[in-house]
Formats: structure tokens, sequence, C-alpha cells
């Protein structure tokens, strides 16, 4: 069928039932620099380009589904946080955003830490050479190895996260001959702004050791005297994709209170405070996320404050940025596959990946863009679904979106920002292979994670 005979859905957003959309775009040739990485533009034919590289170039020599990244738009973020921040402060990079050895690497030259909640991502870390010292280790419930691995190999601090671990890495330390830089996370209470599943601040969760009841200052009591310990700060995580700084002020306020009840107690003023990562990126063009150079300075004012009210020198401040530099710097390119119109309703449009490369749009109800990325279009707009090729019916990759009245099986459609948690999540349901990891820069495209195959697949079944 020649696209310009495909029967489109339906064209403007008035007929679908939610009745919640605006006019379709003007222009579906256009793409929103907020979404997309910073070298992304279209060549003459519409052609997307990124990295000096077009889409139908990477998709011949890669393949699709796969996750484009573009590398010095990763640099540049890595470099924008960084600067943002300055010496007197630390950036940790969240590497359950994404993690592979090369990011390892482009953090490390970059001047970046990296914190890591699982042994598996510390052997990533430590394989691809960064230096243990700049290593901050996470987890709600760290197994005994992967304590000992992470202090035999003299990570820079790990994040206490319950009393049971308070005991068990000053065991473990000490039975090395070690003293483990330890912060303790605390829940402050922090409602955020964001999807349940990612709020992490509230009492009534897996995270932490809450004020509330004086849990957390009897953590710091336990902590400060054990021998195999150097308590060196609080940490505190409020959740994640969250715009709105108020909640920072709250849980800020908050830590900082600790930190003065902790000198009033013990007469030791504390010398870091963490206050984790989540700050928010553009999936849709509603989004509306800050420069990192707008929230270190708002951070950083809200902790100096807080401390000159209680009288306490201000802390090192510590945060853990990881979407909101790896988010934007990747898009899913993946090849249309079926079309089928639901008159009076939307089209589907199935593509040869789904939820087994991003779950998140199933798990969290997350919205994203999407454009087609290997032509250009005069077409009428259609309101479209963008669902995947798994067995489930909760395969959406796009919930609804203006994509080209002609679009036709084989063409090219990418969803930009898929950077974070998309191949950290990535499954093998339907046994779907996972897609690679191509990072493209200066013209040149390479694979630092290589697709999945069959035999990937077989070698671990051993029955």
């Amino acid at each position: 069928m020649s696209r310009s005979a495909h029967p489109a859905g339906p064209r403007h957003a008035d007929v679908l039932p939610e009745g919640h959309y605006a006019a379709p775009p003007t222009d579906l040739n256009a793409l929103d620099s907020k979404v997309w990485a910073q070298t992304v533009t279209r060549d003459a034919d519409g052609v997307v380009i990124v990295g000096g590289i077009d889409v139908k170039t990477l998709a011949e020599q890669h393949g699709t589904p796969a996750y484009i990244l573009d590398e010095a738009d990763f640099r540049a973020r890595a470099r924008a946080w960084r600067t943002a921040f300055g010496h007197d402060a630390d950036v940790f990079y969240a590497g359950k955003a994404f993690l592979s050895r090369a990011v390892v690497r482009w953090l490390d030259e970059e001047g970046l830490n990296l914190d890591v909640c699982s042994g598996g991502e510390l052997a990533t870390a430590l394989s691809a050479g960064m230096p243990a010292e700049r290593i901050a280790f996470h987890g709600n419930n760290k197994s005994g190895d992967e304590i000992e691995r992470a202090v035999a190999a003299g990570v820079g601090r790990i994040v206490l996260d319950s009393f049971q671990e308070i005991v068990r890495v000053a065991h473990i330390a000490q039975s090395l001959g070690k003293r483990q830089r330890v912060q303790i996370r605390v829940t402050v209470g922090v409602e955020a702004h964001t999807h349940e599943f990612i709020a992490t601040a509230h009492e009534d969760q897996k995270f932490g050791i809450p004020l509330a009841g004086g849990q957390a200052a009897e953590a710091v009591r336990r902590a400060l005297q054990l021998d195999g310990l150097e308590l060196i700060g609080i940490h505190s995580h409020i959740g994640s994709q969250i715009f709105d700084m108020s909640g920072f002020e709250v849980a800020a306020h908050r830590v900082v209170g600790l930190l003065k009840d902790v000198r009033d107690e013990h007469g030791v003023e504390l010398p870091e405070i963490d206050l984790g990562g989540g700050l928010g990126i553009a999936y849709t063009s509603d989004d509306d996320p800050r420069e990192p150079h707008e929230i270190a300075k708002a951070l950083t004012e809200i902790v100096t404050r807080e401390c000159d009210a209680a009288k306490l020198r201000t802390p090192r401040i510590s945060v853990e940025p990881g979407r909101a530099i790896v988010g934007p710097t990747a898009f899913t390119l993946y090849e249309v596959g079926t079309i089928k119109p639901l008159d009076g309703l939307r089209t589907y449009v199935s593509v040869d990946g789904g939820m087994s490369d991003n779950i998140r749009t199933a798990l969290y109800d997350a919205e994203y863009s999407v454009a087609l990325v290997s032509r250009t279009s005069e077409a009428e707009p259609m309101l479209a679904r963008v669902v995947g090729k798994h067995c489930e019916s909760g395969d959406i990759v796009v919930k609804d979106a203006f994509l080209p009245g002609d679009l036709a099986p084989g063409d090219l459609i990418a969803v930009p920002a898929t950077g974070a948690y998309c191949r950290s999540m990535a499954s093998n349901y339907n046994h779907v292979l996972r897609p690679p990891v191509v990072a493209v820069n200066d013209g040149e495209s390479r694979v630092i994670v290589r697709r999945e195959t069959e035999e990937d697949l077989l070698r671990l079944d051993v029955g």
C-alpha cells in the first residue's frame, strides 16, 4: 500500500473520548530541542541526524530497535553539573539510570563521582577504572558479600539504610581491618510531587530511617559508637522526576535540624549532606526542567540559609543526578510495522520493540514524545498510540501522540529522552532480545552495549 493510500485514523483531538488533547501541532516535522539531544537535526530530506550520522545509516548498521546515545551531549550535561556545583560540592552520577563501562569512563574523564546500588553496578564501575574512593554504594538490602566487596575495594562511602545495616557494615569493616566512611539515609516525611512509585521520602516506604519518632537520631548514636564506621553525614532523597524545588527546601530544613541535634547531643558537626537527585527532565514539550546552575544555586542557598539559622558550619553538599544527565542524551529508534486505524478513536502504530525496551509507560504511566525521523511529511496529523510487539495489552510506548497520516510500515520513528531507565529496566519478556546502546559522536558510531542474541538467551537456559 502506498503512503498516500494508507487509511489514516482520526485527524483531530476532539474525537478522542477523553477530550483533553490540544489541537494537533502545526508542524509535525519540527523537533522540540527540550526533548532531543543537542546534536539532533534534520537534513534537507527530513532525515534526522545525531552526532553527525543519519538515522537511516544507524538503522542499517545496527538494526532496530536501538538506543542511540549522543556522547557529546552526555559529556556536556555532565560538565554542566560539575561546573554548576564547583569544587566545594560533589556530583555523583546515579548509575541506576544507565550504566556501562563507556559511561563510567566518560564520568571519570569529566570529573564526576558515581553512585551504585548493587554488586553488578559496583563491578561495572571498578572494571572500567572508576577510582573506588569516588564511588558511593546505595541500597536498602545490601548483601554481606556486596558490603564486603565494597569495603575491600575502598569505596568512598556506603549509605546506611537500616539499623541492621549499621551493625553489618561496622562488623565487616572491622573484620577487614578498615574504618568505613558512611552516611545515614533518612526519610524526612516530604511528599514529593511525583508518581507514588518514585516518591521516596515519605515514611511508608522501604528506603531510609525515619526522622519521625527519633529513629534517625538513634541511628546516628549507634553509628558514632562503632569503631568500624566513620560517620561523615546525612543522606536524603525525596523522589524522582521532580520540578518543584519546595520539597528540597523542606527536606533540607529537616536534615539540618537533625545535624543541629547531633551537634547539641554529641558535640559533633557532621561535615556532609547529600540531597540526592531526582531532578526532572523534559519528556514532552509540556515539561520545563531547570538548568543545573539554577538547581545548584537554589540548593546551595537553601542549605546555607538553614545552617546559618541553626548556627552550623555549612556542610559539603552532594547531589546525585542520573536521569538529568543521561535521560535527554538518547532516543530509541524503531521501525514501524503494523498500522491499525480504529475509526473514531485513534490509530495503533506497532513498532519492533515495546515494553521490553521501555517499561516506564506501563509501570509509571510515563508520557513520551515521538517523531517520524526517516523523512518529512506534509500529511495531516493523525492521533496515534505507539505500541510494541508483546502479547500484552499494556504494551504501550507512547500513549497518545500525533504522527503524520501517511505513516507506513518501514518508516523509522524515534522516541526521545529514553537514556534513563529504559535500557536499565529492559527485559526479555516474550524472549525478545534487548536492544544495543549505540554511542554517536563526530560522525562515528560505536556499540557500547551490544544487542542480545538468541545464543545469549539459550546459553542461560541450562535445562
